[in-house]
């Protein structure tokens, strides 16, 4: 009996001590584990994407989860801007203009050689010293001279247009274009677009960088068509950051009339998705709506936009992209 009751006892402390092994081995999860855990999930089905009652899609995000993504928020500025037309061109080659030039020059330099001896030959020829003959082919070569100087003018014209041609600093002219202080530039406006007036200024960009613009001083009408737009051209001369001949440019031609309200919307603030342009516009404190927006016309600080807009109103200038994935995540589109 004294031995089934040691055995009996002999079990049970090997027993325990086996659990409290397997306890050692395989802790249970505390308690503040397990909540760490239900959080990192609650994270991970956080939406921002939220739906008005008519269906309208926006984002709200808390303080805490504004200050997460990095938003930053400025309010638009009202602005002014004059009617301008866009246009496309570029810049022109001088050395056509130089040939001519020098074609002219040369044929002035024969003519005034050819009338000289022509005088000469005329005086000896009233005291009998030179013949008929002689002297008709001198009047001959002095009038193929003058034909000569007067066929550069009308390819002046017709080539580089009235403005250019009628310089009388044609030489000095032609210089700052050789040298790159300043470059000539033709811009012409598509076949369905033309203008009433002509312009009363310009500003040009690189068509590899059409935000980079300066301003251009207006020249005249281009003396020809282009053979591929077909459309109005214009002669600008631009003497800020002058161009390469051949280079690409985007123009705004300024034209007269009064001045558009609206406002400049930071280049920081757009966004651009599916070939449309968009803003971010802060609705509330925690609430943004994604706002589609058309791009008027280029500003130093930004795009002009007057339809859409109000000034003072609350754009995304720094986050806009992160916005714009997690409304496409919570829509499905990502």
């Amino acid at each position: 009996m004294n031995k089934l009751i040691t055995g009996i006892l002999i079990g049970l402390a090997l027993g325990g001590t086996a659990v409290w092994f397997y306890h050692q081995q395989h802790p249970a999860p505390a308690a503040s584990d397990e909540k760490k855990e239900e959080k990192k999930d609650e994270k991970k089905e956080i939406s921002f994407v939220q739906h008005g009652t008519n269906g309208e899609t926006f984002l709200k995000l808390d303080k805490e989860a504004q200050l997460r993504v990095g938003l930053k928020t400025a309010p638009l500025a009202a602005a002014q801007a004059k009617p301008e037309v866009q246009g496309y061109g570029r810049v022109l080659d001088p050395a056509p203009l130089a040939a001519l030039l020098v074609e002219a020059a040369s044929a002035k330099a024969a003519l005034e050689a050819s009338t000289r001896e022509y005088d000469r030959l005329k005086v000896l020829h009233a005291s009998q010293n030179a013949s008929t003959r002689v002297l008709e082919t001198a009047e001959a070569t002095m009038k193929r001279d003058q034909i000569q100087l007067d066929s550069v003018r009308p390819r002046l014209f017709l080539g580089w247009g009235k403005e250019i041609a009628s310089r009388t600093n044609l030489s000095a002219f032609l210089q700052t274009l050789t040298t790159r202080e300043a470059s000539l530039v033709r811009v012409d406006l598509p076949l369905n677009q033309s203008v009433k007036t002509p312009p009363t200024g310009g500003r040009l960009a690189p068509l590899t960088s059409p935000e980079s613009l300066v301003e251009a001083q207006f020249l005249g009408p281009a003396p020809n068509a282009d053979a591929q737009l077909q459309g109005e051209g214009f002669l600008f001369l631009q003497q800020t950051n002058p161009l390469p001949a051949g280079a690409a440019v985007v123009a705004w031609l300024s034209l007269p009339g009064e001045a558009e309200s609206g406002v400049t919307v930071p280049r920081e603030a757009l966004i651009r998705h599916e070939g449309k342009v968009f803003v971010y516009l802060q609705t509330g404190d925690e609430t943004f709506v994604r706002k589609e927006i058309e791009l008027e016309r280029p500003m130093a600080s930004g795009w002009f936009v007057h339809e859409g807009l109000k000034p003072q109103d609350a754009v995304v200038v720094v986050g806009a992209q992160q916005l714009l994935s997690e409304e496409l995540k919570g829509q499905g589109g990502e």
